[in-house]
């Protein structure tokens, strides 16, 4: 298996070039099974989770290639003769599930298993369901797979109210909904980028959507839809994940550049929040350049979605804050459940406790190396960012949770000044593991 393993104080120098998204790249991938023919995806990330849904993909019966020299996916969907999505590559990421609108739409049928993914926190799929039969599905749940059809093989169209807002869901039931035999309205729709640029790409190809970027998104389902040539989005957690270890990692006075983002999808909340801390930042075009202060100041955060402050870098931003020299709290409104990096960053020291969904960082002690367990996604991420900062080495386990959503991060780190490199490791059992843990 493999790890990440961090000499931490060597200031991160720059620059630093911002990938394409993961969260936009998925979704865009399950639209191209709308369309009878070959579709093309360009800037796409090399990533495990994109080459776990091709899989999920073929088995439905498109032809998937990828050039990850290129950051280039092609999907030929001439072909969905077998629209299922089986449980050992479902269970790998929860994204999979969005063959449920994808496969309905497309066929007027699905069977889907019930999504895994990262290991923490309820995410239920209880809205895609229950949306999708407000809009005329008929589902049934068998051996842990929904099972879907759509009488006479197109779905009715209907309304929807998500409670709460989803992402997730309101990707799913677009996909379901731009092919159905009559109007649809998704209400409480999710308003993040990755949502709008997922939805131009369908108007693109020939959907008719009206209020994207709002809270209600109205369908009129079409016949047909045409296959597309589209670019993805920036990853606009790695620009905010690259800013906060720039405002973290940095030498203070001295500028870091990240080069192709678009920084006007992090949203004002996470800009304004960093501008308190005293981190000076310059935003251009494609261009955002951020010098840490002498001295960052301690802000709380609460997570709220889009255009609030994301769920996906607060864990990031506790390490921010441990590079402080006061108390502030970060509370997850979104996820209840979100907190399982705080036991590995007590390991390197960081003085931090968890009540309900509020974690609480008191800023100073000194951040020492160890050897952590990467949990999930942004865990993982916020895990290598502590020991960039760290007096010593680290040693970041499991890093395959890394892998899945950021593409090549001791690559682009280590040409930005980090000391970091790939290793391998062998797993030990979790009674070796606990054993070696209390012994250390």
């Amino acid at each position: 298996m493999d790890k990440l393993v961090v000499n931490g104080g060597s200031p991160l120098t720059g620059p630093l070039t911002v990938g394409g998204s993961k969260n936009t790249a998925l979704p865009l991938m399950a639209a191209t099974l709308l369309a009878d023919g070959p579709s093309r995806i360009t800037n796409v990330p090399d990533l495990r989770d994109v080459r776990t849904f091709s899989n999920v993909i073929r088995v439905a019966g498109p032809a998937v290639s990828f050039d990850a020299e290129a950051n280039t996916l092609t999907i030929d969907a001439s072909t969905v003769n077998h629209p299922v999505a089986p449980y050992d590559l479902v269970k790998k990421m929860r994204a999979s599930f969005y063959m449920l609108g994808a496969l309905i739409g497309r066929t007027g049928e699905a069977k889907v298993s019930l999504p895994g993914g990262c290991a923490w926190g309820p995410r239920p799929v209880d809205l895609h369901i229950e949306g999708m039969k407000e809009f005329g599905a008929e589902i049934e749940l068998e051996e842990g797979y929904v099972i879907a059809s759509a009488p006479g093989g197109r779905l009715t169209g209907g309304s929807f109210r998500l409670d709460p807002s989803s992402v997730g869901a309101t990707i799913n039931l677009l996909l379901g909904a731009v092919r159905a035999a009559g109007p649809s309205r998704i209400e409480n729709a999710a308003m993040e980028p990755d949502v709008v640029a997922f939805g131009r790409a369908l108007q693109d190809m020939g959907a008719q959507i009206d209020g994207l970027g709002t809270r209600t998104i109205e369908v009129q389902g079409v016949d047909t839809l045409s296959p597309i040539s589209v670019r993805n989005t920036p990853d606009r957690i790695e620009l905010g994940t690259f800013m906060l270890m720039a405002a973290s990692a940095g030498a203070p006075g001295h500028p870091v550049e990240i080069n192709r983002g678009t920084h006007e999808h992090l949203g004002q909340d996470f800009k304004n929040r960093l501008a308190e801390t005293g981190v000076d930042v310059e935003y251009e075009d494609e261009c955002v350049t951020v010098t840490r202060p002498d001295r960052i100041a301690p802000v709380s955060i609460e997570t709220a979605p889009y255009p609030g402050f994301p769920t996906d870098l607060q864990a990031q931003w506790t390490v921010l804050l441990a590079t402080t020299d006061g108390t502030a709290t970060v509370t997850d409104t979104i996820y209840d459940d979100r907190f399982k990096h705080v036991p590995e960053l007590q390991r390197l020291g960081v003085d931090i406790s968890v009540n309900g969904n509020t974690a609480t960082v008191e800023g100073g002690p000194p951040i020492k190396g160890a050897q952590v367990m990467s949990t999930d996604l942004r865990a993982s991420v916020s895990l290598v960012m502590a020991g960039m900062i760290a007096e010593g080495t680290t040693h970041v386990l499991r890093v395959y949770h890394l892998d899945r959503g950021y593409e090549d991060l001791e690559g682009k780190l280590r040409r930005a000044g980090i000391d970091i490199w790939r290793d391998e490791y062998e797993e030990l059992s979790d009674r070796d593991e606990t054993e070696a843990r209390e012994a250390a």
